[in-house]
């Protein structure tokens, strides 16, 4: 036991029986709507932001901070969830942070100047931070030990839909209704979800604490975190550390999170528990979770970016072309969640793994030239590894942490991996504008204007006028050099992919999340009998 543990004070007596909610399915429904809205906010306001900006009178720059300030608030709030929930309680703080979304949206709604939506997102997005883990970590607490892998797989088909569909359900609103309605939607779902859990789980036992505050981890933090993150969104337009305003964000996220490591790891009573890492399922986990939530991040951006840009798909058509990936995680996840306890959790991880590698080598081979249907059919194979790879993963993660740990834990990893999703957010389009300049160049230093071969090409494609022939050979030059770019940044997704199984096979069995012991001397409200070892 910690020195935190041993020195807190619980306000609540330790539970001596299993805790389940008087309708365990309407618990289930309220807490899988509250994640769902707050994932879908991730992404919903994207492809908003032209018509936001307009209407509210402000540039485009200034739009992208209604994104920036929700992702921001958003990663300083993760971390803090273990210590959020020691103070206030998991059920307190889920019905309070869902509550609070609700009013966030009701004031992004009803902004009436650029500021204020990016205050108001900004209060979104750090309230937003617990809900995702404490929904968790409320569904294990709520589920037999035989069942949580399907209380585990309905969030992961939550992670995995609610993305996809943000952008989809944005734009159909925006289009048929007004940008407000994006932000009004939250409101009956989330007053559903605050009280339907908060009723449900009246009663539920919970250890409290009464931690005292960290300034000097909560002050790194922030000052880290959120250093990070404008610099992985301003990056691409300010020209990375060509910028001076990169470069000092950088020296100020570095220094501030080094201390921020070396003080959490060194203080009795830290703000994040970094020693969650000594346990060796949530370290190997965590690994495996966020590269290949990096690597799988990476496809949801640049795919739509391919199609719109390179092939000149409308955004409908885009999001039509890349939506079967949806598919299959919502057919499959029902069945993984019952079924996976009966396979090793690895074998299962190292298929997707596999599945999503095997995508990610059919895109780099794409051409010019691929039809909508031959997209469609990789994207709805790539759902058959997504189905198989968030369940596996997060169960790993979890299992050998100790009840009143799972909320700290599933705060912590989904920090480390937000901020995975962020880095490869920044570099893709990087990364892909850089390989295409590469290659563009590659090409035209092939080319001259004395050469009769170029002259006569320019000529045919301009019809004679050899101005706009020259201007049609750019274009297809620039894309083909794009096309090239494309393809080999899915290569090395491949091979991420296939990199990541290493880590899973670092973890070891059994992947059951602990309910016994610690639980029943008081430790969490995870009571009951330990399940059986396999």
């Amino acid at each position: 036991m910690s020195a935190t543990t041993a020195n807190a004070t619980p306000a609540t007596p330790a539970p001596q029986a299993g805790f389940r909610p008087p309708n365990i399915a309407l618990t289930t429904l309220g807490l899988a709507l509250a994640s769902f809205m707050q994932v879908l906010d991730l992404t919903i306001a994207n492809v908003s932001l032209p018509t936001i900006s307009g209407n509210l009178g402000g540039s485009a720059n200034q739009a992208t901070w209604v994104i920036t300030s929700f992702a921001v608030s958003n990663a300083i709030a993760l971390p803090l969830t273990g210590w959020l929930t020691r103070h206030f309680g998991e059920r307190k703080l889920f019905v309070w942070a869902t509550f609070l979304f609700v009013i966030a949206s009701l004031l992004c709604g009803m902004a009436s100047s650029m500021g204020l939506l990016v205050a108001a997102r900004a209060l979104q997005g750090f309230v937003a931070g617990p809900m995702y883990p404490i929904t968790q970590a409320l569904l294990i607490s709520i589920y037999p030990a035989h069942k949580r892998g399907q209380a585990i797989a309905l969030l992961a088909m939550v992670t995995v839909v609610a993305p996809i569909a943000g952008p989809i359900l944005g734009g159909w609103i925006t289009d048929n209704y007004s940008w407000e309605w994006i932000f009004f939607i939250n409101v009956p779902i989330g007053l559903f979800a605050s009280a339907v859990v908060g009723s449900q789980l009246r009663g539920r036992p919970e250890r409290l604490e009464k931690p005292k505050m960290d300034y000097v981890g909560l002050i790194t933090l922030v000052i880290g975190v959120g250093a990070l993150q404008i610099l992985l969104d301003l990056g691409n337009d300010e020209d990375w550390f060509r910028s001076q305003l990169i470069v000092w964000l950088a020296i100020a996220s570095a220094i501030s999170l080094i201390v921020f490591v070396i003080w959490e790891l060194t203080d009795k009573d830290p703000i994040v528990n970094l020693r969650l890492f000594r346990h060796r399922n949530f370290s190997a986990g965590t690994a495996a979770m966020v590269v290949a939530y990096a690597a799988f991040f990476r496809d949801c951006i640049l795919v739509p970016l391919w199609l719109q840009r390179n092939l000149g798909f409308t955004p409908l058509c885009a999001a039509l072309a890349t939506a079967p990936i949806g598919i299959l995680p919502v057919i499959l996840t029902p069945f993984v969640g019952r079924y996976a306890h009966k396979f090793d959790l690895r074998w299962l991880a190292t298929i997707a793994f596999i599945a999503m590698s095997m995508t990610s080598f059919a895109r780099s081979g794409f051409n010019l030239d691929v039809d909508f249907h031959h997209i469609a059919l990789v994207q709805l194979f790539q759902g058959f590894g997504v189905a198989l790879f968030f369940m596996p993963v997060l169960q790993i993660l979890l299992s050998d942490l100790q009840p009143h740990e799972i909320a700290a834990g599933s705060g912590l990893a989904t920090f480390m991996r937000t901020l995975g999703g962020s880095f490869a957010a920044s570099l893709t389009t990087y990364a892909w504008t850089e390989r295409g300049a590469v290659h563009h160049a590659h090409i035209t230093e092939k080319l001259s204007a004395y050469d009769p071969a170029t002259t006569g090409m320019i000529a045919r494609l301009g019809g004679g006028d050899l101005q706009r022939g020259a201007a049609m050979l750019e274009r297809m030059i620039s894309n083909q050099a794009a096309q090239i770019g494309f393809n080999e940044i899915f290569h090395l997704l491949g091979l991420i992919f296939l990199a990541v199984i290493v880590f899973v096979w670092f973890a070891k069995p059994p992947f059951t999340p602990k309910v016994g012991g610690a639980a029943e001397a008081g430790a969490g409200p995870w009571p009951g009998p330990s399940p059986a070892r396999r």
